[in-house]
């Protein structure tokens, strides 16, 4: 049988590696797409999008909390099961309808992780392929935690799963997703105890505003240990324990449920990388400022399993795909650009940054003014009866334009992109200022951050 060739082969269906393939079979390309799960990719499958429905009933959840005399009678009451059918609505159809749309293109479509057997040939279900071209959009996959008993812990996908909910969780991670996940269980009457072996939650966000919310989150009833680093997992009969060095000492924890929360890591193993001469790291694939490898020119990778300093976020993965379509349809002609980026967790309040902290525009140099209050007696929070809600701005002296800005409030997530698109133009703060935006909005409260 002779060997399948393609002009380009993809791997992985997430959002960036369909987007390159798409712009392929649109200039002409043959084009073969891989994965080794479900097509669509972790946003839509198991990711940002399923999250966020779960997020919306917690929303509900807590504005009805927050209202209670004050026009709310009753709080409601929450089925899990009939949230997770809903949730279903949203993701149930994503892998078939993906297949699909990329069949209509003509696109090739492998249902397994290929591997590298040179620098353009590969190994996938059983069959060999060559590729002018390799794209690698496989994106990142949870961290090992590496200690006896780790398959004991479940991960984010599996809370998505969940059928119902246990009456305690321990979450081995405080960042985004262990944060995220955490607001959820508790609003829905689960037990919930975080460890993380830093300091304190959301390491890279800003260290106030994050610790305004871990207030909120120890008012939710969220219980935390710090500088605890998880030793050992074991079964019992009911629930599991963990096993910590908490500051130096042995503690132990007993949950129903344990999750690892504690990062993720570019999704890399199963692509035997090293014989198709990709050198990558614990970061991802080493690219260069085309997305390209730096050592195997046919291959570019894109999204959070590349090795760039953008964040890993969806719409950056859309962006760097953008970057690798141009470069192999064109030649290397365009250096990857992406602009100030914002950032979200889905607590609530909602956590949301763009552009510098106050410790990163300190060690670049600059000269700089830093605005910041709480502004709970602000009418958005008060007539939402909002006890959290918190703002801190970094402005350029020499230039007038902002260097970063960090939110915390229940619509955070929104309001930041308004400082993202006043950074992206390079607007100065007298002219943000100077625009007049819809009262009463949240929209409206950013000339006052200025």
């Amino acid at each position: 049988m002779a060997i399948a060739h393609y002009d380009l082969f993809v791997i992985g269906t997430g959002n960036a590696g369909k987007h390159v393939a798409y712009d392929a079979v649109e200039a002409g390309l043959n084009v073969a797409i891989a994965d080794n799960r479900e097509f669509g990719g972790t946003c839509a499958n198991r990711g940002c999008d399923p999250k966020k429905v779960l997020v919306g009933l917690t929303e509900i959840i807590e504005r009805s909390q927050n209202l209670k005399g004050k026009g709310i009678k009753e709080l409601p009451e929450v089925s899990w099961s009939d949230l997770m059918e809903f949730k279903k609505t949203f993701t149930g159809a994503v892998p078939f309808t993906t297949e699909e749309k990329l069949k209509d293109q003509g696109i090739t479509l492998y249902h397994q992780s290929p591997k590298f057997l040179d620098e353009n040939t590969l190994s996938v279900e059983g069959k060999t392929v060559t590729a002018d071209k390799i794209v690698i959009a496989t994106g990142n996959t949870a961290l090992n935690l590496n200690i006896p008993g780790d398959e004991l812990a479940q991960i984010s996908d599996d809370f998505l799963e969940l059928e119902a909910l246990p009456e305690s969780i321990i979450f081995i991670g405080a960042g985004y997703i262990g944060m995220e996940f955490a607001h959820i269980a508790a609003r829905c009457g689960v037990d919930v105890t975080i460890v993380d072996v830093n300091g304190r939650i959301l390491s890279n966000f800003d260290e106030d505003l994050a610790l305004q919310l871990q207030k909120k989150s120890e008012e939710l009833g969220i219980k935390f240990l710090f500088n605890a680093e998880a030793k050992a997992i074991e079964k019992l009969r009911k629930n599991y324990r963990l096993t910590v060095d908490h500051n130096g000492n042995s503690e132990e924890l007993k949950a129903e449920l344990i999750f690892n929360t504690a990062g993720r890591v570019p999704a890399v193993d199963e692509l035997d990388l090293d014989k198709g001469n990709v050198v990558f790291s614990k970061k991802g694939v080493a690219v260069n400022a085309f997305m390209q490898s730096t050592t195997n020119p046919s291959v570019y990778a894109c999204g959070d399993v590349s090795d760039t300093s953008n964040l890993p976020l969806t719409p950056v993965a859309h962006q760097e795909a953008y970057y690798v379509s141009k470069n192999i349809l064109n030649g290397n002609s365009a250096e990857v650009n992406v602009p100030a980026t914002p950032s979200a967790v889905f607590t609530i309040p909602q956590l949301a940054s763009v552009g510098l902290t106050e410790q990163e525009a300190q060690e670049q140099g600059y000269d700089f003014i830093v605005k910041t209050a709480s502004a709970e007696d602000w009418y958005n929070a008060k007539r939402l009866n909002e006890t959290h809600y918190a703002y801190k701005t970094l402005i350029d002296k020499q230039s007038g334009q902002l260097l970063g800005a960090h939110l915390l409030s229940s619509e955070a997530a929104e309001t930041i992109n308004l400082f993202m698109m006043a950074m992206h133009s390079k607007l100065e703060v007298n002219t943000l200022k100077g625009m007049v935006f819809s009262y009463p909005s949240w929209a409206n409260d950013i000339k006052s951050m200025l």
